[in-house]
């Protein structure tokens, strides 16, 4: 599949595919933002889908000519939804397919709000290599002891109205004492949506995800 062109089905399932080299050495996936309860499904014009769109087309130019799977996560419901912490599942369900499909490659998730949240739960999986976590929504009490060995980067704007850049910065600290290498990043401007100053945000990731590929 070429850069840039629309996403596919493939083996992978319900995970949108933008750039499917044929014996990827790494993978990263995107998952957007969502609500703290809602079982229905996204709809068709998903906005926090659409957010991701950007940083995704960041990342591949940043990972231009490497082998490298990209794809973007199609959650089955907008929610978390509670203890079922269903956005979590999905991550780990793509996790399970991407090692069914490539084997044990690292790979790098990237999660804005809800899906920050999901992503530093399924981190968990032995495939990933770390995280990059945008605006996420950090509650307290959330798990931190499955992170051991994981590298985490927690980018938030400190006025951001949805969720909270303070509980991100005391998450770093727990997970920096459960044994992760993890950083918290302010930036200087696009609250929750990463709009205003949305190029820093792209190039901030991009430029993270490029340099623990590099790392293999």
């Amino acid at each position: 599949m070429k850069i840039g062109t629309a996403a596919h089905h493939t083996p992978l399932g319900d995970l949108a595919v933008r750039h499917s080299p044929q014996d990827p050495f790494a993978a990263v996936v995107l998952l957007h933002g969502g609500r703290a309860d809602d079982l229905r499904p996204p709809p068709p014009l998903n906005l926090p889908a659409l957010r991701m769109r950007a940083v995704s087309a960041a990342v591949t130019r940043a990972l231009r000519g490497q082998a490298v799977l990209i794809a973007e996560l199609r959650y089955r419901h907008r929610g978390w939804n509670g203890v079922r912490a269903d956005a979590a599942q999905d991550a780990l369900g793509a996790l399970a397919r991407i090692r069914a499909c490539h084997g044990d490659i690292p790979v790098v998730l990237i999660g804005h709000s809800m899906g920050g949240r999901a992503a530093l739960r399924a981190a968990a999986h032995p495939s990933v290599r770390g995280v990059i976590a945008l605006a996420p929504w950090c509650p307290p009490g959330e798990p931190v002891d499955h992170l051991a060995g994981r590298e985490l980067y927690l980018l938030h704007d400190e006025k951001d109205r949805i969720t909270s850049a303070r509980q991100s910065w005391d998450f770093v600290r727990l997970a920096c004492a459960a044994g992760a290498v993890a950083r918290g990043i302010p930036m200087p401007a696009g609250g929750h949506t990463m709009l205003r100053g949305g190029g820093l945000w792209h190039r901030r990731t991009a430029e993270i995800v490029a340099g623990m590929l590099s790392r293999r």
